[in-house]
């Protein structure tokens, strides 16, 4: 255990023993000087922190000190009460201020009990409740706040972090503060009954047992009881303006000196109103000379302010100016230009309040846990989403860019709720504007507010505005999952990977895959919806069947059997059976034939003819897994799925493509048509 840390617990042990243990004069003198050395440098420090969380054992600081100061207190109220004496320092103290009037010293005491208690004290006691109060209202507007800036891009995730900390913190230290500053109420109080009981025992003892006359007794405990009150008042005086100064001190960037002059002298010519007025308080009986003298130091001290901050502000100005227009000269100024923010999504003026949380919009937290949901469902860690009003889109317009270019757009109405009618067929008893639901295309309405109860009851979805450009988003980044997934990103996800499975990642990357074919690998996967998540799996794979080959195509197709357990569980009911359209052999040999193999890879030829036949019927059967409203999924032999996806994916994208060896062992494969060609 360091010193220092020892330190403080045998000061402890030191008070509890006070409390009980009866201390010579002498050494009850050093302890008071301590006392008086202690508060004095708790004031000072309190008076040079920039923040209040610079002095955060100030609450139990506060408790220390006041228990050391009781503890004193009944040190020498026994031996004032037992010895008449209790050392030089309390003798010093009474004889300074009494001087031949005990009177006059205790009045002048218990002004000073006075002030701490009721104007010090009080106040603090005050200014503390409220600003615990207010510490603690405040903190969800801050932490909404921080989330606002974290998703805006404005901070990175461990100042945030560092951001909700201070305020934890700062609400901690503020209830602390409230509770603390019943200490020091407590301790005036008890000043006041140790002082009364010192007097009134006092003069009892000094004539009953120590056989003492009246005036005597009056004098000597009178006192004594006074040094003792102002060398325990005068250090409670000093932390109580201290618990003062912490809780009515606002965060600044320089110590309490600094901004009192700074702010205080401000405006230098306000000081020559301040000297007019001393001047003319001259005419009246009071002392000419005197405020003449006063209204001239203000004057002087005026003209000294202003003259200073001319000097300083012009070099500061002419300073800023050129170093504004170096950095526009600068060719790192044009090089910040070229940064593009990966996700972005901008909406009209009449959309502000969605993002606004004074509003009550939580457009931000929405965005938040959209990306948390989709590192769950695919396994990415999804980009920062920029949020930002342009008043070139209509007012109830957005748009979702990716990398700068525009993937989505929408159009929605505050004050209106989209339903979407069940089944195929629309109903049209319910009054709106038509329209269609963004994410998925489905035929809606926008409703009014008083439809709302109406729609349900007949059936509909009825999906507010919010839900409605959250789910967009969340779609339309799903599908371009692919397109956010690059070499950099691709590299977290290894090092991630990389700390509970080293020898894994040592085997498949630098060699024999580098990281721009790993990314391609994982890139084809979300490409079709697939998670990345199971990232163990995947480089298994990678590292058994890189040995063979280097096609990324190739190494993803056995990926993708690796993962069967996974796809089987995303396209599978629940009776674990699966609704498909088959290929025929025919199909399948017709398809085999026509790959052509070169150094390049290996790349599906057929004729434009045969290919509209082919897409035809999977359109076909496509039509009648939707008529089920069954998800449209092909499935066909491993040698030809890729090919028959390239294929598809310039038709119809929408369509799952799946292999035999794609699919767990007990599922049931029901098909409901078969990919023909004539």
């Amino acid at each position: 255990m360091k010193a220092r840390d020892l330190s403080v617990l045998i000061g402890v042990i030191i008070i509890i023993v006070m409390l009980v243990v009866p201390l010579p004069g002498g050494l009850l003198s050093i302890l008071l000087l301590l006392n008086i050395s202690l508060a004095l440098l708790v004031i000072l420090v309190a008076m040079n922190t920039n923040d209040a969380l610079d002095f955060s054992v100030f609450p139990t600081l506060l408790l220390l000190l006041t228990l050391f100061r009781l503890a004193l207190n009944v040190s020498t109220t026994r031996s004032i009460l037992s010895e008449g004496s209790a050392g030089g320092v309390v003798e010093t103290f009474g004889s300074f201020v009494i001087g031949d009037n005990p009177l006059v010293g205790f009045v002048v005491f218990i002004i000073l009990v006075i002030i701490n208690f009721l104007v010090i004290t009080k106040g603090s006691e005050r200014v503390s409740e409220v600003a615990a109060r207010f510490s603690l209202d405040a903190m969800p507007g801050k932490q909404m706040s921080i989330d606002a800036d974290l998703n805006a891009g404005l901070i990175s995730e461990k100042e945030a972090k560092e951001r909700r900390e201070k305020v934890e913190n700062e609400a901690d230290f503020h209830g602390s503060m409230d509770g603390a500053s019943k200490f020091v109420k407590g301790d005036a109080i008890a000043g006041i009954i140790i002082v009364l009981i010192n007097i009134l025992f006092g003069i009892i003892i000094g004539m009953v047992q120590m056989g003492m006359p009246f005036n005597d007794a009056i004098n000597t405990f009178t006192r004594l009881t006074v040094g003792d009150g102002l060398v325990s008042q005068i250090p409670a005086l000093l932390i109580s303006t201290a618990t003062g100064i912490v809780v009515t001190r606002s965060s600044g960037n320089e110590n309490l000196g600094s901004d009192v002059t700074n702010q205080l002298l401000q405006y230098p010519k306000l000081l020559y109103i301040a000297a007019a007025t001393i001047f003319f308080l001259g005419f009246t009986p009071i002392n000419f000379v005197l405020t003449t003298v006063i209204a001239l130091l203000l004057v002087a001290s005026g003209y000294y302010l202003q003259n200073q901050t001319k000097v300083t502000e012009i070099p500061d100005t002419e300073d800023e100016v050129q170093t504004e227009s170096s950095q526009m000269k600068s060719p790192e100024n044009v090089i910040n230009l070229l940064s593009m923010d990966q996700i972005e999504f901008e909406f009209g003026y009449a959309l502000i309040p969605l993002a606004d949380a004074n509003q009550g919009g939580d457009l931000l937290d929405r965005i938040v846990m959209i990306r948390r949901q989709l590192a769950l469902e695919l396994g990415i860690v999804i980009p920062v989403v920029r949020i930002r009003d342009n008043i070139q889109l209509g007012p109830n317009n957005y748009r979702l860019l990716i990398k700068g270019n525009e993937v989505a757009a929408g159009e929605i109405l505050l004050d209106h709720y989209l339903a979407m009618a069940p089944g195929m067929d629309e109903d049209d008893d319910i009054e709106g504007i038509d329209t269609k639901e963004p994410a998925f295309g489905l035929p809606a309405k926008w409703i009014s507010e008083e439809m709302k109860d109406e729609a349900e009851l007949s059936g509909y979805t009825v999906v507010d505005p919010p839900s409605v450009v959250s789910t967009h988003i969340t779609e339309v980044i799903k599908n371009h999952a692919h397109t956010l997934l690059g070499r950099q990103e691709t590299k977290q996800l290894i090092d991630h990977l990389k700390e509970n499975y080293p020898i894994l990642v040592e085997e498949v990357t630098p060699e024999p895959l580098a990281i721009g074919d790993v990314q391609k690998v994982l890139g084809k996967l979300l490409r079709e919806n697939i998670s990345i998540r199971n990232l163990p799996v995947i480089f298994e794979t990678l590292a058994d069947f890189s040995k063979l080959t280097n096609d990324t195509e190739l190494l993803g197709e056995y990926v993708r059997q690796a993962l069967s357990a996974q796809i089987t569980k995303q396209f599978a009911k629940g009776d674990m059976s699966i609704h498909v359209a088959t290929v025929s052999g025919k199909v399948e040999k017709l398809i085999a034939e026509n790959v052509k193999q070169t150094e390049h890879g290996n790349y599906l030829a057929l004729d434009p003819e045969t290919q509209q036949t082919i897409i035809t019927s999977i359109h076909e059967q496509v039509e009648k897994l939707s008529l089920q409203e069954e998800t449209a999924i092909v499935l066909c032999s491993p040698a030809i799925r890729m090919y028959l996806k390239q294929l598809l994916d310039r038709f119809l994208p929408q369509v799952v493509v799946l292999s035999y060896n794609e699919l767990e062992p007990n599922v049931q494969v029901q098909s409901v048509g078969v990919v023909n060609v004539e």
